[in-house]
């Protein structure tokens, strides 16, 4: 098997993933009190969001690579 048809069927199952998931959660530490020795914190939480379009553009490029590997 091709260097380029691995690469396509590895971008393929991202181009999925990226459709099926069209969000993910990222949190990082705050700090809310430092006080001397105290110090308190809190989970802060973002959100990134993506439109399945994305996903579907990158199985398209995928497909693409896939198609040419397996030409050769």
């Amino acid at each position: 098997m091709s260097n380029m048809k691995k690469t396509g069927i590895l971008i393929l199952i991202i181009g999925v993933a990226l459709t099926l998931f069209t969000f993910f959660t990222v949190f990082t530490k705050e700090k809310v009190v430092d006080i001397g020795a105290i110090e308190i914190t809190r989970d802060k939480p973002h959100h990134l969001n993506w439109s399945p379009l994305i996903g579907v553009a990158v199985m398209a490029v995928g497909g693409v690579l896939l198609w040419q590997g397996s030409k050769k």
